[in-house]
């Protein structure tokens, strides 16, 4: 049986996406959200980044909305939002999963 697209995200494609739930970024925004929010934990790379926002674009979750010399700005779509709410709700049932098993 084929895989879905999308189906259960990576570590950095789950944070790419959550990158722009408040605001639009670039690259470099994108990359220091990522960093910040995991206290270092994650650390993507321009290779691995511009491989996932080409895909997210080629998939419509996200859109290019401005481009200033090199640097691209993106927005999430309303597919992209609803990805990663799905998502969030594969992670959130995985966790409960384990909690409910773990040795106490």
């Amino acid at each position: 049986m084929a895989k879905k697209a999308f189906e259960g995200l990576t570590e950095s494609m789950f944070y790419i996406l959550m990158a722009f739930l408040k605001k639009e970024m670039c690259g470099i925004d994108i990359t220091s959200f990522v960093e910040s929010k995991t206290a270092g934990r994650v650390k993507i790379g321009p290779g691995t980044l511009y491989t996932i926002l080409a895909r997210y674009e080629e998939e419509g979750l996200i859109e290019e909305i401005a481009v200033d010399g090199r640097k691209r700005t993106y927005a999430i779509t309303k597919k992209g939002i609803e990805l990663y709410y799905t998502e969030l709700s594969r992670l959130k049932s995985c966790v409960n999963d384990g909690e409910s098993e773990a040795i106490r």
